[in-house]
């Protein structure tokens, strides 16, 4: 086999294996993009523990993994991206935006509201969520986003 062919089959591999991770997870990230084409192997033991946690079937169901995913991003102050990402998953799989924005709330007590904001904004953005304008004179509070 020559390098040539060997990289072929290698990429051909990757491009495969994100396939399946797509059609797996309902989404894929840009580092897993960017993975699969310089570092397959990593990518793939990543892979495999995400499978063993929040992929597969096991006592928990789907949905419920889903919800614990968003709240633990969210604590986590992870990227609006990556929220939203697992937000859409959810609606996918059924949840409801209430359901989903409830799940949210619950980061409240124990990471505060900055983290909960960044969850909420990112949940707001994906079901288009508007609010209530005050009738009265204030001044703009924002959105809480940075």
């Amino acid at each position: 086999m020559t390098l040539d062919t060997a990289r072929n089959s290698q990429y051909s591999e990757a491009q495969q294996y994100i396939n399946d991770m797509a059609v797996k997870r309902g989404y894929v990230l840009d580092y897993h993009k960017v993975m699969a084409k310089h570092d397959f192997p990593v990518l793939q033991a990543a892979n495999h523990v995400v499978s063993a946690a929040y992929l597969d079937q096991r006592t928990l169901d789907r949905k419920t993994k889903e919800l614990i995913f968003i709240v633990s991003l969210t604590v986590m102050r992870a990227s609006k991206g990556h929220i939203q990402s697992h937000i859409r998953v959810a609606l996918d799989l059924g949840l409801t935006p209430t359901e989903i924005l409830e799940a949210i709330e619950i980061s409240l007590p124990e990471a505060g509201v900055v983290a909960f904001q960044a969850g909420f904004e990112a949940w707001r953005e994906v079901v288009e969520a508007d609010g209530i304008e005050p009738t009265v004179q204030v001044h703009e509070g924002g959105n809480g986003a940075s």
